[in-house]
């Protein structure tokens, strides 16, 4: 988690709304909207205060500008003697917990120096009913594990979707420039558009699912990579309930029209990291023992690859969840050719493939290209996401969508479908 070393009170919103949780909404016996903003009478408020711990939610009846900021009470680095606090010191006088910072640093130019620090990642287990989520597969019997058999076959489908970002909240100021919706209809909606196109133009009887990554927003409204805070529309329960869901329902609408379905989630990114794992290793649990004929592969590692006949596809998100500083970029520099290069030299795909496929997510962006390399293609996805109100206000609008091809031989027709 990364955090300001400085505290704020939870304060009532503009027109004296407040954003609620779907479980705060129920307990205080609310009816839950899609806004997940509410009016809240004072009996509310004192409730609401019970639950959160906090001291008071603070009504106001003066008017303030458009772009009004509360701002937070900051966490001086003076020491109580006048000298600069250091770290250990500092989180003594202030009760932060030393032990879980993983990095920080001292600001100093603001008038008032503070430290900001960045707290090591933690799964709140507590956040998540599992045994809510659990209750609806709890009589799947656990089939014993087969690992996937190669696939010899030349003709074959490809459904390719990334940065699906369930969770995601895309306008939560009311100030997006496209205040596009990303809530579980519209996740949902989506998903049916995917699986009926796949559909309307499948070409033969085998399909590879490949999901590349960041299929969680984040997890406790952080990324889990450098925990930025984002915006979410959704608690962790009801995401990672959405998106198990979410990965059922694509092959329960596609899993009579193969004879043979791989689906590959990519499950090292920058934004989902462990939780969207969390969520691929319980669906490929209850995939596998509902379907016989699919078969789910989970990837941790940065870069990974498999073949489909003679076609070897190295697919990654693009981002890591820990360690990469720099990560492949839309257009392929000397740094990804370097890097793809060395993967396969190391696992010796030069010598087993006749065509080689590289497939990355992360950039929101649709780019096929064959050229700059002489060895492979390196191909970038849409995201199936909209953009976000960061990406909407730093970046063009990229558009959002899915890509189907249709494999002959070593031949690729590429058919992106933008929604």
């Amino acid at each position: 988690m990364f955090i300001f070393a400085q505290t704020k009170i939870k304060m009532a919103r503009k027109n004296n709304q407040v954003r609620l949780k779907d479980k705060e909404a129920n307990k205080l016996g609310i009816e839950i909207n899609s806004s997940k903003k509410y009016r809240l009478s004072d009996e509310h408020k004192v409730k609401l205060n019970d639950l959160r711990g906090v001291q008071e939610i603070e009504e106001t009846t003066t008017t303030k500008p458009n772009d009004y900021k509360e701002k937070p009470l900051i966490l001086s680095a003076w020491g109580s003697d006048g000298q600069m606090m250091d770290i250990d010191s500092y989180c003594d006088a202030y009760g932060l917990p030393r032990a879980d910072i993983s990095s920080y640093k001292l600001v100093s130019h603001t008038g008032t120096p503070f430290y900001n620090i960045v707290f090591k990642e933690q799964f709140n287990v507590e956040s998540v009913d599992f045994e809510s989520i659990l209750d609806k597969y709890k009589n799947f019997e656990i089939r014993e594990y087969v690992p996937a058999p190669i696939i010899e076959i030349s003709n074959f489908d490809t459904l390719t979707y990334t940065d699906v970002h369930i969770g995601m909240e895309t306008n939560a100021d009311n100030n997006s420039m496209y205040a596009d919706e990303w809530n579980e209809e519209e996740v949902i909606k989506s998903l049916g558009i995917m699986t009926d196109q796949v559909i309307r133009k499948q070409s033969s009887r085998t399909l590879v699912i490949d999901e590349l990554g960041d299929f969680l927003d984040g997890l406790n409204g952080y990324t889990t990579r450098g925990g930025h805070k984002l915006p979410q529309n959704m608690t962790d329960e009801e995401c990672f309930d959405l998106a198990l869901s979410f990965k059922v329902r694509v092959i329960n609408d596609l899993h009579l029209r193969y004879s043979n379905i791989i689906v590959n989630n990519i499950c090292n990114d920058n934004h989902a990291g462990s939780f969207g794992y969390f969520v691929n290793s319980a669906a490929k649990r209850i995939i596998e023992n509902l379907y016989d004929n699919v078969t789910v592969n989970n990837y941790r590692q940065f870069i990974n690859h498999y073949y489909v006949g003679d076609i070897c596809f190295l697919i990654t998100h693009g981002k890591d969840d820990k360690t990469l500083k720099f990560g492949f970029k839309p257009q392929l520099d000397s740094k990804g050719l370097e890097k793809i290069d060395q993967y396969c030299k190391q696992n010796d795909i030069y010598k087993n493939a006749k065509k080689i496929v590289f497939k990355k997510g992360d950039s929101h962006q649709a780019l096929f290209d064959m050229c700059t390399s002489d060895d492979f293609y390196y191909f970038n996805y849409p995201a199936l996401s909209p953009s976000s109100q960061w990406v909407q206000n730093n970046f063009k609008k990229g558009r959002r969508g899915f890509v189907l091809e249709t494999w002959r031989d070593l031949d690729v027709t590429i058919k992106p479908i933008f929604l």
